[in-house]
């Protein structure tokens, strides 16, 4: 059966709410903070303008959720001592929010606002590449997946990243997604270095995602300061990066070229995911388990990111009863 991405009626959210949701089914890592958390309601699909609400127990939560079954439910990444009035903030959850219809590098036919199975596997490739950072080079280990409805959400609550400062934040997110020229400066007097040569740290970060970046436009692309024919021999000359062969990719280019091309891949990078949501230590986001309306599609934990397919293990029962 082929699931269709369109909005829930009235109807279907009211059954979803009334015999599919269970606050059980709300992770471990929101309950766990219940009490720390500010809460947020869309009751109209016009934006969560009902906010501050608080809960004192995973009962209260339940009967709000299923007495107004909600457009879409949404709880605080930070922790607070008063919740109902945003003060005494704790910390915040380190998150990345990857949005399919949002990625730059879309290589499907979507309109502008939609979202396909292709672009949402690449929102998953994504946050795979996202996770990979996120362990193996920073060590962190309490690493949550969602899946969001149309996209992914990645929440950090390692003890170590959760005090950063917004600041501080936004050079994690540089990092961890290659979104800034590496500077290559060094006291050995080492000249024209690149960034491929470099087998650890940022240099070797920065080349991965770029990679990725490059191997991902297409025709229509748009680059800063990259005119239709760079982009042309651009993707006539990619091939070499399949293999990783960086320096035959940068001789068919041109180094002048070539450095206008990574500045703008830097660029691109930058908006792989969404910063402003990264750096915001009050922002909410949607509550996993529920409704997102506007997709017919579960927010969902997710228990093993390299087998999840949102087509299998975030589809409401209601969409299968379509007609």
């Amino acid at each position: 059966m082929e699931i269709e991405l369109k909005p829930a009626s009235n109807y279907e959210r009211k059954l979803f709410y009334r015999e599919e949701w269970d606050v059980k089914d709300v992770p471990d890592f929101v309950m766990n903070s219940l009490t720390s958390r500010e809460f947020g309601f869309d009751h109209f699909g016009q934006g969560p303008n009902d906010r501050y609400k608080t809960f004192q127990d995973a009962l209260r939560l339940k009967r709000f959720i299923k007495a107004k079954q909600p457009f879409a439910s949404y709880c605080s990444v930070a922790y607070y001592d008063n919740p109902k009035q945003r003060k005494g903030w704790q910390k915040s959850e380190l998150v990345f929010d990857v949005d399919a219809k949002d990625v730059p590098i879309r290589t499907c036919d979507c309109g502008e606002g939609e979202v396909c199975p292709h672009c949402l596997n690449q929102a998953k490739e994504i946050v795979l590449m996202i996770r990979d950072v996120l362990k193996g080079e920073m060590g962190l280990k309490n690493i949550n997946m969602i899946y969001s409805g149309r996209g992914y959400h990645v929440r950090v609550i390692d003890d170590d990243v959760m005090e950063a400062s917004s600041e501080l934040r936004g050079q994690i997110v540089q990092y961890v997604i290659g979104a800034k020229m590496p500077d290559l400066s060094n006291s050995l007097g080492f000249t024209n270095l690149q960034h491929f040569i470099i087998p650890y740290g940022y240099p070797k970060n920065f080349t991965k995602w770029s990679r990725y970046t490059i191997l991902h436009l297409t025709k229509d692309s748009k680059l800063d300061n990259v005119n239709a024919k760079l982009l042309k021999d651009v993707l006539k000359y990619r091939n070499a990066l399949e293999e990783n062969q960086w320096g035959l990719f940068r001789g068919n280019i041109g180094p002048r070229r070539f450095d206008k091309v990574m500045n703008a891949v830097a660029r691109i990078n930058m908006n792989i995911t969404d910063t402003k949501v990264s750096i915001d230590l009050k922002r909410i986001l949607r509550l996993p388990s529920t409704l997102h309306s506007k997709v017919s599609m579960k927010s969902t934990l997710i228990k093993n990111i390299e087998t999840f397919d949102p087509f299998d293990d975030a589809v409401p029962k209601f969409v299968y009863e379509r007609k």
